[in-house]
C-alpha cells in the first residue's frame, strides 16, 4: 500500500498496521531468525517470546508507536555475541523479506531499515568482522565461554 500525503501526519507505526500487524510479523520474523541456518545458532538457549518482545517493543519506538523498549542497551546485548558482516546483512534480509511478505508499506519498510542500517556499528562494534576471522571470534566469545561451563 503506498503512502499518501494524508499519511505523513500518522507515525510509521500506524501506517504500518499498528500492533495487530506487526506484532504477529515479528513473530514470524523471530521463528525465521530462530530457525536459519546461517544465523539461527546464535540464538541458542534463547527465549523466542523474550526476543520477539523486544523486538515489537524496539520497532515501536523506532516508528513511533506506544509501547516501550525496556530492554538493555544494543550495543550491551550484542558485545559478546560474535556477529560478522554476513550474519548482520542475514537478519536484515529476513527483517526485510518478512515486512514484504507481510503487506507492509514500502516507506516504512524503508525507514525500518534505514534505522537497523544505523545500528550497525553499535550491534557489531567499531572493529566490526566482515569476514570470518576465527581468532577474532573466539576472543570476542572467550569471557562467554568461561562463564557457560558453570551454569
Amino acid at each position: 500500500m503506498a503512502e499518501s500525503a494524508g499519511d505523513r501526519a500518522r507515525s510509521d507505526w500506524e501506517l504500518a498496521g499498528g500492533e495487530a500487524v506487526l506484532r504477529p510479523a515479528i513473530a514470524e520474523f523471530v521463528d525465521r531468525m530462530f530457525d536459519d541456518a546461517m544465523i539461527g545458532f546464535m540464538f541458542d538457549g534463547r527465549s523466542r517470546t523474550r526476543i520477539a518482545e523486544m523486538e515489537l517493543r524496539l520497532a515501536s519506538a523506532q516508528l513511533g508507536g506506544p509501547l516501550r523498549y525496556t530492554g538493555r542497551d544494543i550495543a550491551e546485548v550484542h558485545r559478546r555475541l560474535p556477529i560478522m558482516g554476513g550474519q548482520f546483512a542475514r537478519r536484515r534480509q529476513i527483517l526485510l523479506n518478512t515486512l514484504r511478505a507481510r503487506g507492509v508499506d514500502e516507506g516504512v519498510i524503508e525507514r525500518w531499515i534505514a534505522h537497523v542500517d544505523a545500528l550497525r556499528e553499535h550491534i557489531m562494534g567499531s572493529g566490526a568482522v566482515e569476514h570470518c576471522d576465527h581468532a577474532a571470534q573466539a576472543a570476542r566469545l572467550a569471557p562467554r565461554a568461561g562463564t557457560e561451563g558453570s551454569r
